[in-house]
């Protein structure tokens, strides 16, 4: 177990990647919130742009219907060129990391102020769910700088990155769909928690961003195993590959260089990540 040997980097050039996503082709999806822009790395290495210059985006997923939904300024689905608003909140004048459960019901966490600001009181963001006829429940408050989503593997616990207070948060998920029994799943002394996944045995690999590590992390909360990384600046992370034991390492620019250097790095580990459901709103 643990990451493989062999760290192999996929892309570089950018400001702050973020989103990482693979479909079923192989094909690397991720965003540069900083700089702006959605991309595509296909199976054979070459980049293409999905969604020119936008910025702010945190979170990507994959659409049944094809195409994929990108965070930001709202949430839009975009395919074969074409965006339509999914779901956007005065409330919320920006989303970040989301996710869908198997019923392809989306959810989305908000920020409600400018993570790269100086507000010396950030404003608490909220989590959403939007169901498949587009209507939106705000499931629960009191999010200091929302980050990455992930479920358990039945689906009856929710775990959610908040960055500002430095611990990933925990609730049951009851049978209507409420988020019970808040708890700190795991606090960081060191870094930041940021993105997340979760692998087939239930375990939860964390970015943790500003200490060049990433943990996995038991369902009981407890640091299994922790990685050091080349890079200290770790965003987020996904699982890709035909096993599901890819793991893909995203990272933003140290800031100490005349060009943007924030990449992609690829790993394999030995386990499988679960999957990702496709979007159906």
């Amino acid at each position: 177990m643990g990451l493989g040997s062999a760290v192999k980097k996929v892309l570089t050039g950018y400001g702050l990647i973020e989103a990482p996503r693979v479909d079923d082709d192989g094909a690397l999806y991720f965003c540069d919130a900083q700089l702006g822009g959605v991309y595509r790395r296909g199976p054979g290495g070459e980049v293409e742009t999905i969604v020119p210059r936008r910025k702010g985006v945190g979170g990507i997923l994959l659409h049944r219907d094809g195409g994929i939904v990108v965070s930001g300024r709202d949430l839009s689905h975009v395919h074969l060129g074409k965006s339509r608003t999914i779901f956007s909140d005065p409330d919320a004048p920006r989303f970040n990391d989301i996710f869908a459960d198997t019923l392809g019901r989306i959810y989305a966490g908000s920020l409600c102020f400018d993570p790269f600001g100086n507000q010396t009181k950030p404003t608490p963001g909220s989590l959403y769910r939007i169901d498949t006829e587009g209507r939106a429940t705000t499931l629960y408050g009191n999010v200091g700088l929302t980050n990455g989503i992930g479920f358990s593997p039945d689906g009856r616990v929710l775990y959610h990155s908040d960055s500002l207070r430095s611990h990933v948060i925990a609730h049951d998920v009851t049978q209507e769909g409420q988020c019970i029994n808040r708890r700190i799943f795991i606090h960081l002394p060191t870094g930041t928690p940021d993105g997340l996944c979760v692998d087939e045995s239930g375990c939860v690999w964390i970015a943790a961003y500003g200490a060049g590590r990433v943990l996995r992390v038991t369902p009981e909360g407890r640091v299994h195993e922790e990685f050091a990384f080349s890079e200290s600046k770790i965003t987020s992370l996904c699982f890709g590959g035909r096993d599901g034991q890819d793991l893909y390492i995203a990272t933003a620019d140290e800031g100490d260089r005349d060009t943007p250097q924030g990449s992609i790095y690829q790993t394999r580990v030995g386990v499988a990540g679960l999957p990702v459901p496709r979007a159906s709103v």
